[in-house]
């Protein structure tokens, strides 16, 4: 494979892909780099298909190597393991682009591998590797209906910013990621704080014409690698067979897809397709799986023609209504918060849980180590849609599903210094039967709600549906499952009632263009705010009091030079504190002290201790303390832990003091009043000013 290259300006800075010096056993590689990360991505596709599948086998994979950041992994082995969660989301980044774009009857095993192999804190990897993945499928053999190339979006200060920097992120009010290929949009993820859906919009399609010069690089070197693409045959049809099926089973698929329950539905559509199979099994023998995926052909068209013709869904609704909804708050007794969402035939329940500072999640990254102090947790449990599976761990899909209901709730969460809490969400899906992401987006918020997180806003979100044959257009609010399945598009929104705080879309053809999205938005806007009028029924705002069994964290300061007396040597005093107490203590480097417990009576034991430690002695005050040293010309008594000064043998009493043990004896309790405090900070007592002081009260 000859050597190739291309450049051109992205975003102000330098972007290259290069293709022939790396990894050239692969079917097509390219390094694509900007600045100074750099991401190796290669695309292999298998000779020939497996015998009898009927599926595209495309795997994506997408590692951080630590080297690439001048690290050596963390752990016993020392050597990247599993994915990160964040590996995992960028892996989904990559694949949903690009999988539509592949011909139908093209089933070869196909695997996409993204990695980074040197990565600055300024150019996103993720990035450049579904750039790199477009690039490689173009300098293949593999078919592929591409190019397209990816752009992350932010805005500051009301200016829309291609590939922002970490810095212009901090200050940016969206990151949003756009897929797209020369015509249209093929894919979105991204979040907001609150921003109306016409800025989105036009953030979106800004990505679109700012990747215009990446999709002309990537056909330049399409042209220069000159690798012929496979011959893929067109599908054939056995148009005999197709009508035999058609006769037997079209007219009751018919009216099997007006069935309103899922379950219902699915089992008389299982059974015409039995029925079918059975009937044509003696003259057709083997060929099953061809009349299955007839009786799918006609599901498909019925369903679609449905809609568009008749202008009425699989369950009866119009385009724009959304399902019955339902909800309920404090359910789980224990549960520091606690919400049941049910909206047609899906539901979760979705749990809050507050923590404290050593709840924080610790993430190791190419970057650094961070902490996390928001996590949600989705969970897809295989009953939720009536079927059984082997459990490993969360896939890809609940890893997802989870990123984007934390994303959409996180816009309106309290600051921490205001809340300082660790707050973990976790919504278990119990039914599915359309968007349990967005069950979960709502679940969050009302749970959050109901375990008095001051949230800014609910939450709410909604998945749309879109289905278009030529210039027939039909977009639907609050799809079902199988209006996804046969559907063009999967287009979740969720935010409050002021604007969006994310979305997600996925386009099963080439793209849709703006007037779709834009309708779409609008479309979702209605039915988030009627999402929200129904949730307000349950509960409308975040409670003032906090569960009984949730830790109460109250926060102090004291003075930075006091933090080492707070701490102590190798830790004695913190220890000693949290041990006493059963506190939690978390001290920061301003002097801000969190501590966090479930009795008050511990918490204020802390306090008190914390107070004692840092405490300073003030001239003219009056002070219980101990006799800790008897000396000949007076006694050192100790006011605060660690904190002493010098009564006088001349200020032990009213009365001349011959020798200090006639009046104290070390471990006494003793009355003292501070008459001074020298340049050297020591402490001047006196037993004989506190004596006349309380006389005189």
């Amino acid at each position: 494979m000859a050597h190739h290259i291309v450049e051109l300006e992205f975003s102000g800075r330098k972007l290259t892909i290069e293709t022939g010096k790396m990894a050239k056993q692969a079917n097509g590689s390219v390094v694509v780099r900007s600045g100074d990360t750099m991401v190796l991505v290669t695309a292999v596709a298998s000779k020939s298909a497996k015998e009898g599948q009927d599926f595209f086998p495309l795997t994506v994979n997408y590692q951080e190597k630590a080297y690439a950041g001048g690290k050596i992994p963390g752990g016993f082995f020392k050597r990247e393991a599993r994915p990160s969660d964040n590996e995992t989301l960028t892996c989904r980044l990559i694949d949903r682009p690009i999988r539509p774009l592949f011909p139908e009857t093209f089933l070869n095993d196909t695997q996409i591998m993204a990695t980074v192999i040197s990565a600055d804190k300024d150019n996103d990897p993720g990035i450049l590797s579904m750039i790199g993945a477009s690039a490689a499928l173009e300098v293949s053999d593999i078919p592929f209906a591409g190019p397209i190339a990816g752009v992350k979006i932010g805005r500051v200060n009301g200016e829309f910013i291609a590939n922002p920097t970490a810095e212009q992120l901090q200050l940016s009010d969206m990151e949003i990621i756009v897929a797209a290929s020369r015509d249209a949009i093929c894919m979105v993820e991204g979040g907001a704080d609150e921003l109306p859906e016409d800025v989105l919009l036009d953030a979106i399609f800004f990505g679109h014409k700012v990747i215009q010069p990446i999709l002309d690089a990537q056909e330049k070197l399409k042209s220069l690698a000159a690798v012929a693409k496979r011959e893929v045959l067109p599908p054939v049809v056995d148009t005999e067979l197709k009508k035999k099926a058609a006769d037997l089973a079209y007219a009751k698929i018919k009216d099997a897809v007006k069935i309103k329950s899922k379950q219902e539905r699915h089992i008389v559509i299982d059974a015409v397709t039995a029925d079918t199979v059975a009937a044509l099994s003696a003259e057709y023998e083997g060929r099953g799986k061809e009349i299955k995926g007839f009786i799918g052909d006609f599901e498909y068209e019925l369903v679609r023609e449905h809609i568009l013709k008749d202008g009425e869904r699989i369950d009866g609704r119009d385009m724009k209504t959304v399902r019955p909804i339902t909800s309920e708050v404090g359910l789980l007794p224990r549960a520091h918060g606690s919400a049941l969402f049910t909206r047609g035939e899906t539901q979760a329940l979705v749990v809050a849980t507050l923590g404290t500072s050593i709840d924080q999640q610790r993430i190791d990254s190419l970057y650094g180590e961070s902490k996390k102090k928001f996590i949600l947790h989705y969970n897809f449990p295989p009953f939720s849609v009536g079927e059984t599976s082997f459990r490993l761990g969360p896939g890809r899909r609940e890893i997802g599903h989870g990123a984007l209901a934390e994303r959409a709730v996180s816009a309106v969460l309290p600051a921490h210094d205001d809340f300082p809490y660790t707050i973990r969400i976790v919504s278990e899906t119990l039914e599915s039967n359309g968007s349990s992401s967005m069950a979960a987006v709502c679940g969050s918020s009302l749970s959050m709600m109901d375990a008095g997180i001051p949230l800014k806003a609910p939450v709410a979100g909604i998945a749309m549906g879109l289905i278009k044959e030529g210039d027939d257009v039909a977009i639907l609010s609050d799809i079902l499952g199988d209006e996804d399945h046969l559907g063009d598009m999967d287009f979740k929104v969720a935010g409050t009632a002021a604007g969006v705080t994310a979305l997600q879309m996925d386009i099963k053809i080439t793209g849709v263009s703006r007037e779709i999205m834009k309708t779409a938005l609008e479309q979702a806007r209605e039915g988030r705010l009627h999402i929200l009028g129904k949730m307000a029924e349950s509960i409308a705002a975040s409670r003032t009091d906090m569960s009984a069994y949730a830790p109460r964290i109250t926060t102090i300061f004291v003075k930075t030079d006091k933090i080492r007396d707070v701490i102590g040597t190798g830790g004695k005093n913190i220890r000693n504190i949290t041990e006493t107490t059963g506190v939690v203590v978390d001290i920061d480097d301003t002097g801000r002290i969190n501590i966090a417990s479930t009795d008050k009576a511990a918490c204020d034991l802390a306090i008190k201790m914390i107070r004692d430690l840092t405490a300073e002695a003030e001239e003219g005050k009056l002070y219980m303390g101990t006799v800790r040293k008897i000396m000949d010309f007076g006694a050192f008594v100790e006011i605060f832990p660690g904190t002493d000064g010098l009564v006088h043998i001349s200020e032990l009493d009213t009365e001349r003091v011959k020798n200090v043990s006639d009046v104290l004896k070390e471990g006494d309790k003793v009355l003292v009043k501070c008459i001074g405090i020298d340049k050297q900070g020591k402490i001047k007592l006196s037993r004989k000013e506190a004596l006349g002081a309380t006389q005189a009260e």
